[in-house]
């Protein structure tokens, strides 16, 4: 197994039965509400429906813990197996990635009697006796269900981004708040010969480790990541019609994309606006800014004579802060001005990119089998993020935690912190 679900480094909750009606609770409730329409459609090919999501992280328990591990279970559906995997080529053939949007059958309600069929066999099983290897695998299917949660919501919003009515995944209310964000300042670091990597207990990713040196030159690191309002001034100052600032290939996708703004963005009658997952708002200029890609967030970087953190300079300076902050589970559904002392929102608000490709630790090795599929064969091309958003589950953020998109992509909640040598 990754070193992710090693048996000695797992701590498992005194019932995992609860963690898992928790889980799959929190699936339903961000599906309440949703029509067949809403839960079908597919905005683009980097996104998947809302149903897709529902009844993938089902079939992950299914095809890998209850097909192999509780004796007389029968499959809700021969068809499913098709429908509902994802990348695991091991497993064999699936439904073509671009297309799921055309899957109108089976309908939401079937796809949550699935569901329901799934969690009753599961809670047969975590109601009897399971050993560490079989507890750390239903460890990792709840790990994966909260990683589709956030795609849910992050999908679900750029679909409802492209409809005219513009409506809100939740009730609307005013995205300006009271608060203000804190002076930009910088923290120095000396740097050294330090270690990173997931240590000691708890769940974590097979990426995650192993536990390694690296050598890090004194750097600073901003107290809080960067604001609209500054963002609004990179606007202002022709960042997206200059070229001086930006990589050569970010260059050309903004031109081929036609950039002017974050994704989302919109100025009208003299003010900038935004969708939101609560519907269309004014933007909060002290806010962290939100969706914009690697690309981008380099050439800010650039643009103000510093540059983005190494993902070993970020874990180094979040090493010792407490992994809380604006989560799902504050209900605010977007990033809040970060105000007070010290590192703040490391946590929460924004995923915040990094200039560190994603690529495997020192003795990194993936597990054989389906389930190695998970992380180690995207280590090509991608770029790592660091922190969690104002999308991600609660109880799913840590410091090791390594995050990964192209470099070029938006449509998730991800903003940058500066860095700069010492």
């Amino acid at each position: 197994m990754p070193d992710g679900l090693s048996p000695s480094k797992q701590t498992l909750t005194p019932d995992l039965l609860k963690d898992f009606s928790r889980v799959r609770g929190d699936s339903l409730e961000l599906a309440k509400g949703l029509s067949d329409a809403d839960a079908t459609v597919q905005s683009m090919e980097d996104a998947s429906p809302s149903k897709w999501h529902l009844a993938h992280v089902t079939w992950f328990f299914e095809r890998f813990i209850l097909r192999e591990h509780l004796s007389g279970y029968t499959p809700f559906s021969d068809d499913f197996d098709y429908l509902f995997n994802s990348y695991y080529d091991a497993v064999g053939d699936r439904h073509p990635r671009p297309r799921r949007g055309m899957l109108t059958r089976p309908r939401l309600d079937e796809v949550l009697a699935y569901r329901a069929h799934v969690d009753a066999g599961m809670e047969t099983l975590l109601s009897g006796e399971l050993n560490k290897e079989l507890a750390g695998l239903v460890t990792l299917g709840l790990h994966h269900e909260q990683q589709h949660q956030e795609l849910f919501l992050t999908d679900l919003l750029h679909l409802f981004a492209h409809n005219p009515l513009k409506p809100a995944f939740r009730p609307p209310e005013l995205r300006l708040m009271k608060g203000d964000a804190a002076e930009l300042s910088w923290q120095r670091f000396e740097g050294g010969l330090v270690e990173i990597g997931h240590e000691g207990e708890g769940f974590f990713f097979d990426c995650e480790g192993p536990r390694h040196k690296v050598w890090l030159e004194p750097f600073e690191l901003a107290n809080r990541a960067v604001t609209n309002g500054e963002w609004m001034s990179f606007v202002s100052d022709g960042g997206y019609e200059r070229p001086d600032h930006w990589l050569s290939d970010g260059w050309a996708t903004c031109q081929a994309e036609g950039w002017q703004a974050p994704l989302y963005w919109r100025f009208e009658d003299g003010e900038w606006w935004t969708m939101t997952l609560r519907g269309w708002q004014p933007v909060d200029p002290k806010a962290p800014v939100c969706h914009v890609s690697q690309y981008e967030a380099d050439a800010y970087a650039s643009w103000v004579g510093a540059r983005l953190p190494d993902e070993a300079e970020w874990e180094v300076a979040a090493h010792d802060v407490p992994p809380d902050g604006n989560d799902v589970g504050t209900g605010r559904l977007s990033p809040a001005p970060q105000s007070g002392d010290g590192l703040l929102g490391l946590f929460g608000d924004v995923w915040e990119w990094t200039r560190s490709a994603y690529a495997p630790y020192p003795g990194f090795k993936a597990a054989e089998g389906a389930v190695g599929e998970y992380n180690g064969k995207f280590m090509s091309g991608q770029y790592v993020l660091r922190g969690g958003a104002c999308s991600t589950p609660p109880g799913h953020i840590r410091a090791t935690y390594r995050n990964f998109f192209h470099p070029g992509k938006r449509w998730q909640f991800a903003g940058l912190r500066l860095a700069r040598d010492a």
